[in-house]
């Protein structure tokens, strides 16, 4: 099973555990509609999308009302806590948590009695509680954008608010964030950073990029990040290894985006869409 745990901008969108499903551009979850927008929505539609050309496990997802004041996601945490050693994920997702050191330890600690132990990626919130516990190096993958790498990068930051200004988080200082991340023991097996650029890299330094193709108006559409993730959650749970299927995420993300012929007013989901034709493509051309 491949669990997406994360949140929905809504106050009122209650605790929801279930399957989900895609219907054009808004998702089904336990008989709740959710607009396919960024976010963890975003999300959930690249992993579904993708299912459409690849064989995955069944697909879960764990979500929560959240507009940034922590009670939902304090609830998702509690929930967590209690019910996550009683599933089988092989793949599990974190992504976006108010970040709460406590709980995402308990929720760690719940992660850890599951044998056989899932494949952990980690974005946006809870990435940022689990470098703030210290214990990024728990997981298997991070994917952060170049200015969270900044936050990882800066061993003495608390929070994302106090990340120091020397830190620059600009594109040419990738390969020096990421060794900062590593030399303080802040970062996951793996990074995948977004960017103009996606790099993949592990402690050896960065060791692959993926610069094509290049689409400008991709930086103006909220949510290509998450669909990057998706996509990368997608393929892990087919069975490829993370180190593989992250740069090919990458350049499925970028190709759809192509595909989608995108204007700063194009919607995620109209590149969500062209993710089965974009995957279909890269990986008949590896055969």
């Amino acid at each position: 099973m491949l669990c997406v745990i994360g949140t929905i901008p809504d106050s009122a969108f209650p605790l929801v555990v279930g399957p989900v499903q895609m219907d054009r551009y808004r998702l089904i979850v336990s008989g709740r509609a959710v607009p396919l927008n960024r976010g963890t929505p975003a999300l959930l539609g690249a992993v579904l999308a993708a299912g459409a050309f690849l064989s995955l496990p069944p697909v879960e997802a764990w979500l929560v009302g959240d507009i940034g004041r922590g009670d939902g996601s304090r609830s998702l945490y509690a929930h967590l806590e209690t019910h996550l050693a009683k599933s089988s994920p092989t793949v599990v997702v974190f992504h976006y948590l108010q970040p709460d050191v406590d709980w995402h330890n308990r929720v760690l600690f719940a992660l850890e009695e599951l044998q056989p132990r899932p494949v952990t990626i980690a974005d946006a919130g809870f990435m940022y509680a689990a470098k703030m516990s210290g214990q990024a190096q728990s997981y298997d993958l991070f994917t952060p954008d170049v200015g969270e790498l900044a936050f990882l990068a800066d061993e003495n930051a608390p929070h994302p608010f106090y990340t120091r200004g020397f830190i620059l988080h600009q594109e040419e200082n990738v390969p020096r964030l990421i060794a900062r991340a590593y030399e303080h023991d802040n970062a996951a097996r793996w990074l995948l950073v977004k960017g103009r650029a996606d790099h993949l890299a592990g402690p050896e330094g960065v060791m692959e990029t993926v610069t094509a193709p290049s689409v400008a108006a991709m930086e103006a559409i909220g949510g290509t990040g998450d669909t990057l993730t998706g996509l990368v959650a997608a393929l892990t749970a087919t069975g490829m290894p993370v180190e593989k299927a992250a740069p090919l995420a990458a350049r499925v993300n970028r190709l759809a985006g192509q595909m989608a012929a995108p204007t700063p007013a194009t919607q995620v989901g109209e590149i969500i869409g062209k993710i089965p034709e974009a995957l279909e493509q890269l990986l008949r051309a590896h055969e």
